[in-house]
């Protein structure tokens, strides 16, 4: 039974150093859906600062990792681009509160917001053109059919 709580601490690989449990790599893509190499591209980015390292060279992460990390999907999720999601972790580097990232935020959100819109308009417009021209095509049909029989 010894075993098995071992294999199974070893299998969730959440060492504790202080009173933060660290997440190795793998794991934390387990956790978030992303892949390690997503996870290592962010981090080159400078989308996660500090991840540790044990003393072999592995990447240790913690839960505030895993945070900013469901909040960068939520990010690109809503449109936002790695460029804009920078700029607001420079923004927060800087300020050091989000009270000064949330308006920037805002204003990026309403972009895209107003992108969307006039992405919508044209969209609606295509609609209408097919519409018209299956319209067309279904007329030309039915008029060639009676001129046959």
């Amino acid at each position: 039974m010894a075993g098995g709580v071992g294999l199974a601490v070893k299998a969730v690989r959440a060492e504790t150093r202080g009173d933060r449990a660290t997440i190795r790599i793998g794991d934390l893509a387990k956790r978030t859906g992303l892949t390690v190499r997503t996870i290592r591209y962010y981090e080159e980015l400078g989308l996660l600062e500090s991840v540790k390292r044990l003393d072999g060279g592995v990447r240790v992460y913690t839960n505030d990792d895993m945070r900013r990390l469901r909040f960068i999907q939520r990010l690109k999720m809503l449109g936002l681009s790695l460029q804009e999601m920078l700029e607001l972790e420079g923004l927060y580097r800087k300020e050091r509160t989000n009270r000064a990232v949330l308006p920037k935020l805002i204003e990026m959100l309403d972009r895209h917001l107003a992108q969307i819109g006039d992405h919508l308009a044209e969209l609606e417009g295509l609609r209408d053109q097919i519409k018209g021209e299956r319209e067309r095509i279904a007329v030309r049909l039915l008029q060639e059919g009676t001129a046959t029989e």
